[in-house]
């Protein structure tokens, strides 16, 4: 009786540690935290004992209550029409949370599978499982473990081996601290945590970015999702659009070179937004880009393009990674008929996906990589440019994320993706945060979230290219496929030898 009570307090505990683990992402920025319930889900798992069933359970718990808690700003796409979606939003929550955390279960479930007396071997399985998140069923890697780690030291290493090889280190150094052993293994743990505390507070130890001659505003017109396509209201954030464009430089002699507007910046399709093209090119000196929806062939795109300096479409880029249930349905076209729509679909289907990465030529500020919205979630989508540009740019229309959690998760992935690759990053925000990024993932420039305005940001200038944009995922994939294949031949050896 004792035994079964303490194995129910278990699968109680799971989520509660995995809630407060969720306090290591943003809003709250605890990485502390987020190492503290890890540790302690690494403990859970050594103190449970039974089939690879039980481990499962006790890890889809622990990744049910962090993702429950980490993606609580999901139902705010939900709220924009409450009439029409709002009942699903509950719903939404907690079948994304479930629906997630059955890759932790499965992480849980394989390492008891693969080798029961071995802590370190879910360490393995679970850093596995985080890599396969992103990339299987278009992938979502939203509020990884490392996504925490953006601000602090220890988020640095991105540079050197990624998001998901960071990972790994902070599973594998949680399975250090809770593994049994003599006194002299109890005090290197103790000197382990002590060095980890340390990476996981201090700051980024570099200094100040090294600049370019050109300044970038990004325009920050803080349209609500509800008002952004009203035909009441929609004028007016287009006219404050256009008076921050035009709006003189916020410090002597340094006028921009470029100005950003967010993503779906017009309300008009690009094949209808002739006036207003010009209009733009009539407040702006220097090339705009900004995001517009455009219509070809009976089709809907996500686009951005960079207008002249006379308001012209010098050069267009498709968004190729679209938000499924979101930009598109799945059999978009039958679900349309029963009335199911995604939350930013225009027809049926949707958004149509672009031919993929690629580059925009903008003078003398070298080549920008376009990224639009959820595609810098993803680190290979930002690897996969056809080649490496001078900066990254980001246009984004966060006010479907809410007002608090979703868009600062948002833009630590932006974070991320600079500290990937070495690139500063430009990020134009419809309700925020705009900010102008480091190649260290820190925000030099920025305007505050749930604010109109917008920012002259010096450009920084680019890193040498990071050993992470070299070798990408391919190398973590292979290693972690020698080690699970080595582990099952380890786990078939040892039942024949039985």
């Amino acid at each position: 009786m004792i035994q079964g009570l303490a194995r129910r307090g278990r699968f109680l505990l799971a989520p509660l540690a995995g809630a407060i683990a969720a306090v290591g992402q943003a809003p709250y920025d605890l990485p502390l935290l987020l190492f503290a319930g890890l540790i302690a889900a690494f403990w859970l798992y050594r103190a449970q004992s039974g089939r690879p069933w039980r481990a499962a359970l006790l890890g889809w718990g622990f990744g049910f209550g962090y993702f429950l808690h980490a993606l609580q700003w999901i139902v705010s796409p939900f709220m924009v029409d409450v009439a029409r979606h709002g009942w699903m939003a509950p719903f939404a929550l907690i079948l994304l949370a479930a629906g997630i955390a059955l890759f932790w279960g499965l992480a849980f479930g394989a390492a008891r599978w693969l080798a029961p007396r071995r802590v370190w071997v879910l360490a393995v399985t679970w850093a596995a499982v985080e890599l396969l998140r992103a990339y299987i069923f278009t992938g979502f890697p939203w509020a990884m473990p490392a996504q925490a780690l953006v601000g602090v030291m220890a988020g640095q290493g991105m540079a050197w081996v990624g998001p998901y090889a960071l990972n790994l280190w902070l599973f594998f150094t949680a399975a250090l601290l809770v593994m049994r052993g003599a006194l002299t293994v109890r005090l290197g743990q103790g000197a382990l945590a002590l060095s980890m505390a340390l990476l996981l507070v201090l700051p980024p130890q570099a200094p100040p970015a090294p600049l370019t001659d050109n300044v970038v505003r990004l325009v920050q017109p803080n349209a609500a999702q509800r008002d952004k396509w009203n035909p009441d209201t929609f004028e007016f954030y287009f006219k404050r659009q256009l008076d921050y464009t035009a709006a003189a430089p916020q410090s002597a002699g340094a006028a921009p070179d470029l100005v950003i507007w967010p993503e779906t910046a017009i309300p008009w399709a690009l094949d209808m937004a002739g006036s207003a093209l010009a209009e733009i090119g009539a407040a702006s000196e220097v090339p705009v880009v900004l995001g517009v929806q455009r219509r070809q062939n009976m089709r809907y795109y996500n686009s951005l393009v960079v207008l002249d300096a006379n308001g012209a479409v010098d050069q267009l880029y498709d968004k190729h990674h679209l938000v499924p249930f979101g930009e598109y349905m799945p059999m978009g076209d039958l679900m349309a008929r029963f009335g199911i729509h995604g939350l930013a679909a225009q027809e049926g289907n949707g958004y149509s996906s672009g031919p993929g990465a690629q580059l925009v030529d903008l003078g003398a500020l070298g080549t920008g990589l376009p990224l639009i919205c959820y595609e810098a979630v993803f680190a290979h989508d930002v690897n996969a440019a056809p080649e490496r540009p001078s900066f990254l740019m980001q246009v984004t229309n966060d006010a479907w994320f809410g007002k608090a959690a979703g868009p600062k998760q948002h833009l630590a992935q932006a974070r991320m993706r600079a500290i990937e690759q070495g690139l500063p990053m430009a990020r134009a925000a419809n309700t925020g945060i705009s900010a102008m990024i480091d190649p260290w993932g820190r925000v030099t420039a920025s305007l505050a979230l749930n604010t109109e305005g917008f920012v002259d940001a010096p450009l920084p200038k680019p890193l040498p290219p990071t050993l992470y944009s070299r070798s990408g995922d391919l190398p973590l994939a292979l290693l972690f496929a020698l080690l699970l294949a080595g582990l099952v031949m380890r786990r078939r050896r040892a039942g024949n030898a039985d």
